[in-house]
């Protein structure tokens, strides 16, 4: 299989300063990574340096046969917290219609294969019957499932997503993580970060420790023990339900 995804010894931080070290990964294409940590453990930066928004300190990285930079055209990220004004009067479409902005460009009309990539995205994670719906009116959980499909129309071939199943409702995550599946099957890998062990157990292929550093990688029912997640969270403690 292709490799989406390659960590040799990886640290990354800010301005010089390590927030995460010793990281090694290898993720294919068609596989899902979850990173499971506390908060403040450095899930987050970590993505970003995939993204090539953070700078890796040490080591090597490549992600789909680049640096990080050069592929963040190919990849599709979708964040914690989303700037998107949920009063700006844009409807459910035409924020999925974004995602398919750096194919058309800015100012460019859709084309019929455009508008077929956003319906086929808010049909995947089940919005398809309020794609003309304002973005803002729709509830926690459905505006999530509205920027993934915005992600999903962009056609990537690595997803990240940062803790993309906070705050949203069971039908939302029943949905996203359905919409998830289809993606990896279809080829896509993907990478999130999740506090939730249940989520990290049923979607990801491989699960990475962190905490400042990486304490653990491989398949979850390898890496979610009882004695690798304590040695993660040190004395912050877990509740553990596996």
């Amino acid at each position: 299989m292709d490799s989406a995804l390659q960590y040799d010894g990886v640290s990354v931080g800010y301005h010089g300063t390590p927030v995460l070290t010793h990281v090694d990964l290898d993720l294919a294409a068609g596989q899902s990574l979850a990173l499971v940590g506390p908060n403040g453990a450095g899930k987050s930066t970590l993505i970003k340096s995939v993204l090539g928004l953070v700078p890796v300190l040490g080591g090597t990285a490549s992600v789909l046969g680049v640096s990080p930079a050069a592929a963040r055209g190919l990849a599709g990220y979708v964040p914690q917290t989303d700037t998107l004004d949920a009063d700006f009067p844009v409807s459910a479409r035409q924020v999925v219609m974004m995602g398919r902005y750096r194919e058309i460009g800015w100012w460019r009309p859709a084309r019929a294969a455009d508008r077929r990539a956003v319906a086929e995205a808010l049909d995947r994670v089940g919005l398809a019957d309020r794609a003309g719906h304002r973005f803002g009116t729709l509830s926690g959980g459905q505006r999530q499932r509205v920027l993934l499909a915005r992600a999903i129309a962009a056609e990537p071939r690595l997803l990240l997503l940062d803790e993309p199943f906070n705050g949203v409702d069971a039908v939302s995550q029943e949905a996203i993580a359905g919409a998830l599946r289809q993606l990896t099957a279809a080829g896509t890998a993907l990478v999130l970060s999740t506090h939730d062990l249940a989520v990290a157990r049923d979607l990801a292929d491989l699960v990475c420790l962190v905490n400042g550093r990486q304490w653990a990688v491989g398949p979850p029912a390898e890496t979610l023990t009882v004695a690798k997640l304590r040695e993660a969270y040190g004395d912050r403690g877990v509740l553990v339900e596996l």
